[in-house]
C-alpha cells in the first residue's frame, strides 16, 4: 500500500490519466510538440522528505528530455542517482474571459512526464544536442567544450515512456 492508498501500479494507473475534464487529454503528437516548442520546465523530486523543484531549460531529443546542470548541485546528485522525478511544461495559449469570474479560464497546453533520469552515455553529445535545440546552429559558433567544463557538468536523459506521461489542452471560449 501506498501513502495514496493503493498498490504502486493502481497509484500509477491513476497518473497516467485524466479524473476531471478527461476530453482534454492530449496525444503523444502534442506532447512532442509542447516539448519542442517550450525551453523552460520544472524538474520535481523529493530530497530527504521534503519537496524540491526548480526550473531548467530543457530540450526533446527522440523519446528522451535532455537536462543538464552542475555535479556540484546536491539535488541534481540526487536524481542522477535514480530518485524518481516529475518534468512539467506548461504554455498559456490565452485568457478566456466570460461573464462571471467563475467561468473565466485559459486555453493551455500542458504535460508532466514521470520517470527516472539517466546519466547521458555522452556528456559532450547531449549538451551540443540541448545547445542546438536551444539556439540552433550554437554549437558551429562557439569552441569545442573542455574537459575541465564537461567534469564539471552532468548531463540527464528523462525517458518518454507510454504510461509515465499525461498531457491535457483547452481550446475555445466559455464554458
Amino acid at each position: 500500500m501506498t501513502s495514496t492508498g493503493g498498490t504502486p501500479s493502481d497509484v500509477t494507473s491513476r497518473l497516467a490519466s485524466l479524473t476531471r475534464k478527461p476530453d482534454r487529454a492530449a496525444d503523444r503528437e502534442l506532447l512532442d510538440a509542447l516539448l519542442d516548442e517550450t525551453k523552460v520546465g520544472t524538474l520535481s523530486t523529493v530530497v530527504d522528505g521534503l519537496p524540491w523543484s526548480v526550473p531548467m531549460l530543457f530540450a526533446r531529443d527522440g523519446d528522451s528530455i535532455l537536462l543538464h546542470g552542475s555535479t556540484g548541485a546536491g539535488a541534481l546528485r540526487h536524481v542522477a542517482a535514480g530518485a524518481p522525478v516529475t518534468f512539467t511544461v506548461f504554455a498559456l495559449d490565452g485568457l478566456v474571459v466570460a461573464d462571471t469570474l467563475f467561468d473565466h479560464s485559459a486555453n493551455y497546453r500542458s504535460a508532466v512526464v514521470r520517470g527516472v533520469l539517466e546519466v547521458a552515455d555522452n556528456a559532450r553529445v547531449a549538451l551540443e544536442v540541448l545547445s542546438d535545440k536551444l539556439i540552433p546552429g550554437r554549437v558551429a559558433e562557439v569552441r569545442p567544450t573542455t574537459r575541465k567544463e564537461l567534469a564539471a557538468t552532468v548531463a540527464l536523459r528523462l525517458p518518454i515512456v507510454d504510461g509515465q506521461w499525461i498531457a491535457k489542452a483547452r481550446t475555445g471560449g466559455p464554458g
